[in-house]
């Protein structure tokens, strides 16, 4: 873990605690100069080195938080954190994956009855202890219940957007170590799944030792697991990251095997065997007159050397991953495929798609602005937007309605007034600039702003905030057949980790949603991923168009989009598919 993550996971743990405690107005200064910190492109801890002035100069890192911050790269901790966790000792992280539990809930529910962790939360709500703690009662002691396992599995995998940069950074930083000849991801983490649960990393190298000497020397691991000749494993930020080392010449079968995913390579590995062959990670091999010598041998009695054994027979592929499919009659699959799709099947008839690329988004449609809970104004979005390349974005401030709270959502007058100021920054840049909302989806399916505002404002994304729970499809075509959306919204509500959100008709949503000319999003912030991989595919076959964006509330999260188009590539989806491929024009008719 980063000196950055580190302090900003403190501070992040600081504003639960506060929370918890019911206090005010800190929880959500605590945050956001937790977000700054964490996205600061320098080093904190030089900062820290150089006083409280120079931490003050990152966005949102006030005198208060500054100091904390000297404090905890100068000793290792911050008092006041200890003392708060002194007086709240609970498992936060834990405690609040579990869907309807925050905070404030985790507080209460100590000082009601003692819960400190995950066994202790199951344990007072199947005693029916939690209906009688105020705030909560039978159905929120049920959704409990129901959720904790879910809360239970989802601390053993990491999100996306939390692995990736991890193993972005391993790579980068072995790429040019003495002996490395070649160096890939592997595993899920290269078939970009939402959840990781460890990283993978293999290299290509004839020097093993110094490698793995470098991996395990690597500043961002915590702890060093086990090293061993050409493997090692370390922890970073509490996940595994795995180090292997192949002989280069065996460098592309090893990264077709443990790229897998294990689906795809049983659907491979048999059609090897169908044409004599044999594909592992070693390479493909001709093993016609291998078996019969291997049959002999084993007849006498023989024991055989199994790695020997995997070698056995003439080696026709295993350099590379394009010769390993090649040796097959097939063509290379993007890692993002590997899922037993029908991919295989594409591949032999020459039908793979020609995927999205990251370059191809033109522009965001559903960000915030600190009109509604955005940490930057209209005009810092939108020169945000312009300097991370886009032709446009559209500024889609909350609307009110169910599951907006806090004073997040505007009213209509409020968003007339905002489209107003969203119009006047458009006449001062060079990008498209379009006045939006993200209204409300209620579980009637209607939309929580008045129809003569949706029919005057540029796009319309609507969004299911609140009864997040059971089958949502219903709801979800009614909004898709509103005349004036757009887009439907993060469409199951999820939070990956946290709560598995509506079950969605995925094809029956498409449909109409084709039918209507209305797009489905692939929203691109890893904590939702929503639509998933298996949703866009099922989308993408039933002729809907999907719009890629990123939900962004500072203009640093633009970057985001990366997790989207690789999710979009998951679900098979090509340039054409997606709505903000297109340019500014093409975007309006599809408006209009």
């Amino acid at each position: 873990m980063s000196a950055n993550d580190e302090v900003a996971s403190r501070l992040e743990e600081f504003a639960d605690l506060l929370e918890a405690r019911d206090v005010e107005y800190k929880p959500r200064a605590y945050r956001r100069a937790a977000e700054n910190v964490r996205e600061y492109t320098g080093d904190a801890a030089a900062l820290a080195a150089d006083g409280e002035d120079a931490v003050g100069e990152i966005e949102g890192v006030g005198d208060a938080i500054s100091s904390k911050v000297v404090e905890y790269f100068e000793t290792g901790s911050i008092d006041e954190l200890d003392e708060l966790r002194t007086e709240l000792p609970v498992d936060m992280a834990a405690l609040t994956r579990v869907e309807g539990v925050g905070p404030k809930s985790v507080g209460s529910l100590y000082e009601a009855l003692g819960v400190e962790t995950l066994d202790d939360l199951q344990a007072a709500a199947e005693a029916g202890e939690i209906r009688d703690v105020s705030g909560f009662g039978a159905k929120t002691e049920q959704n409990i219940l129901g959720n904790v396992e879910f809360a239970r599995e989802a601390t053993e995998r990491e999100l996306l957007g939390e692995a990736r940069p991890r193993g972005d950074a391993v790579v980068d930083y072995l790429r040019d170590r003495p002996g490395v000849d070649r160096i890939d991801l592997a595993g899920s983490l290269r078939r970009w799944k939402e959840t990781i649960g460890d990283v993978d990393v293999l290299v290509g190298s004839e020097e093993p030792e110094p490698v793995v000497d470098a991996f395990t020397d690597w500043p961002n691991a915590d702890a060093v697991i086990e090293a061993g000749d050409q493997k090692a494993s370390v922890r970073s930020g509490g996940v595994r990251v795995d180090l292997r080392v192949v002989d280069p010449a065996e460098f592309g079968s090893a990264l077709q095997y443990f790229t897998g995913s294990k689906d795809h390579n049983v659907k491979v590995r048999n059609i090897a065997i169908d044409r004599d062959l044999k594909m592992n990670e070693y390479g493909v091999f001709d093993v016609s007159e291998a078996r019969s010598a291997s049959e002999s041998r084993t007849e006498s009695g023989d024991v055989d050397d199994p790695e020997a054994d995997q070698r056995a027979g003439e080696r026709v592929a295993g350099e590379t991953e394009e010769g390993m499919y090649a040796a097959l009659a097939l063509p290379w699959m993007p890692p993002e495929l590997r899922e037993n799709w029908g991919e295989v099947e594409a591949a032999s008839d020459g039908e793979l798609p020609d995927l999205l690329e990251e370059g191809d988004v033109r522009g965001d449609l559903h960000v915030h602005s600190n009109w509604s809970d955005g940490d930057a104004t209209v005009s810092e979005m939108v020169e945000g937007a312009a300097s991370f390349g886009h032709d446009y974005v559209a500024v889609t401030d909350h609307a009110t309605g169910p599951g907006m709270v806090g004073g997040v959502g505007l009213p209509d007058e409020e968003l007339r007034e905002q489209r107003d100021e969203v119009h006047t920054v458009a006449e001062a840049v060079d990008i498209g600039v379009f006045a939006g909302v993200e209204a409300n989806i209620s579980t009637d399916g209607s939309v929580s702003v008045a129809d003569d505002l949706l029919a005057e404002l540029d796009v319309v994304v609507a969004s299911p905030h609140a009864g997040l729970d059971g089958d949502g499809t219903d709801r979800l075509v009614a909004a898709a057949e509103h005349p004036e959306v757009d887009i439907i919204g993060h469409p199951t509500g999820r939070y990956i980790n946290r709560r598995s959100g509506l079950d969605v008709d995925v094809e029956r949503l498409a449909t109409v949603a084709a039918d209507t000319g209305t797009a489905l999003e692939i929203n691109a912030n890893p904590a939702r991923l929503d639509l998933g991989g298996g949703a866009v595919k099922a989308a993408v076959d039933s002729g809907a168009t999907v719009a890629i964006n990123t939900d962004a509330h500072r203009p640093t999260r633009y970057g985001l989009v990366r997790y989207g188009v690789h999710t979009a590539r998951r679900g098979w989806a090509e340039e054409t598919d997606v709505l903000n491929t297109r340019g500014v024009e093409g975007l309006r008719e599809f408006l209009e």
